[in-house]
């Protein structure tokens, strides 16, 4: 049996699976396609680390009800007073 090379996957279809990719959720074949983007996409590779350093940042980050009342109103009132 001859092995065929996986149909090329583009950047919007990785951007797409990264998720199911991150939570090992692709079939072998999804797998290796988005592997094989990656061995030559720059920018994709960028992305992959953007989103794996933004779930470590978000698993890191205290729940809401850990700040304090004064705290919350100081951040409400930052953001209030943002320029649009």
């Amino acid at each position: 049996m001859t092995r065929t090379a996986p149909i090329e996957l583009t950047c919007v279809e990785l951007v797409a699976l990264v998720t199911e990719y991150l939570e090992e959720a692709l079939t072998p074949a999804e797998r290796e396609r988005f592997e094989h983007h990656l061995v030559y996409c720059v920018g994709c590779i960028e992305y992959l680390q953007q989103i794996r350093d933004a779930m470590k940042l978000a698993g890191a980050a205290k729940p809401a009800e850990v700040l304090t009342q004064e705290a919350e109103d100081k951040l409400l009132s930052m953001f209030r007073g943002l320029k649009k």
